[in-house]
């Protein structure tokens, strides 16, 4: 089993050309890296310690079983969530720093709270980012039967009440991803031969996984249930809330950039050539939103400027809220769309809106 050979076309316009040649002149002429900055720095280790100073809290019994201990869980839900958004996902594109080793070492922040950075990179950066919106590559709209991201999935009749239940999903998303989808990736991945391609293979993968898994359960489950003196049931409920917020938090950052009525979706067989080159695909299939709430640009990781981290996925997101003027600017000049008027709420509304449509006939092309 191999993924179909799927090319863009050439940049014919000159859009691409001009837009990189802006960019580069923008850090050249301010004197600046496109890495993080001391910016980053301080966000990083704010995440880092709301997941662990809680855990430590719980871990040490001085939460008590009290509202003390579930305020810690849902504070360990958002530096979960933070970690994913700020620190992670930056390094796992390089675009963390121009050390390679810190990348790798930030990166693998993945790995100590549960994930798999190999496996990340193959279904983000490689599926997703490359082949956006395209039926049987992303793996963002490749969703089990219950749900129905694309118009081009066969529609179901539970399909009608998705925009309902299509959040209890999202809750559960990360926990999920810790649990049952690193073994489903390894194991496709390798029937694929993306995971040779990599410079890895299925036994060293599933050895890996195990021992960080393993780890990973240790300290987050084991180790208060044995010290904390709380009862192991409280301790797992616990675990099971953190990741209800991680994972509501993740999915309220990463569907409404694709899954709009303005984007486009399309498919694609062995050999083809999509119509349009790389970045204007990105254009037309992710969209920002609530880019003018600083508070949304810090807590999110910049990914309220998908459109900007989608075209340059190498560069570190404190500089998104700089580099979305020209990109806009760029766009129009081009005749290009760039989808950036939304607010939070508005976006959350608007994919609710297209998760239901998605649920109707009229959306069903198969």
């Amino acid at each position: 089993m191999h993924l179909p050979t799927v090319r863009f076309s050439r940049d014919t316009t000159g859009f691409s050309k001009t837009l990189r040649a802006r960019v580069e002149e923008h850090f050249q002429s301010a004197g600046k890296s496109r890495f993080a900055d001391h910016r980053m720095v301080v966000k990083s280790a704010v995440m880092l310690l709301l997941y662990f100073v809680p855990l430590v809290f719980i871990t040490a019994g001085w939460t008590g079983g009290g509202w003390g201990f579930w305020l810690a869980a849902f504070v360990m839900g958002l530096g979960l969530a933070g970690i994913g958004l700020n620190i992670m996902h930056d390094a796992n594109h390089g675009a963390y720093s121009k050390h390679k080793w810190v990348n790798e070492v930030m990166g693998r922040m993945l790995d100590v709270v549960g994930g798999n950075a190999a496996l990340w990179k193959i279904q983000h950066n490689v599926l997703h980012h490359t082949f956006t919106n395209i039926e049987g590559l992303d793996e963002d709209i490749d969703t089990p039967g219950i749900l129905r991201f694309t118009p081009d999935r066969p529609l179901k009749g539970i399909h009608r009440f998705q925009h309902i239940y299509a959040w209890l999903f999202y809750a559960i998303m990360s926990l999920f991803w810790i649990t049952t989808k690193d073994w489903i990736s390894a194991a496709r991945y390798h029937k694929t031969g993306m995971l040779e391609r990599s410079g890895s293979n299925l036994k060293k993968t599933l050895g890996y996984l195990i021992w960080t898994k393993s780890l990973h359960f240790g300290y987050i489950l084991a180790l208060p249930m044995w010290l904390s003196g709380l009862p192991w049931w409280q301790i797992l409920l616990g675990w099971v809330v953190m990741h209800m917020v991680a994972g509501l938090i993740l999915a309220s950052i990463f569907q409404p950039a694709h899954v709009m009525e303005e984007h486009l979706f399309e498919t694609a067989e062995k050999g083809s050539v999509m119509p349009d080159d790389p970045l204007v695909h990105q254009l037309k299939t992710t969209a920002n939103f609530g880019t003018r709430s600083r508070l949304l640009t810090w807590l999110s990781g910049g990914l309220n400027h998908q459109v900007e981290h989608h075209l340059f996925p190498n560069i570190c997101h404190v500089h998104f809220r700089d580099l979305a003027p020209i990109v806009k600017k760029t766009a129009e000049e081009f005749g290009l769309p760039y989808h950036s008027q939304t607010s939070f709420y508005e976006a959350l509304r608007l994919h609710t809106r297209m998760l239901k449509q998605l649920g109707q006939p009229q959306m069903a092309t198969n």
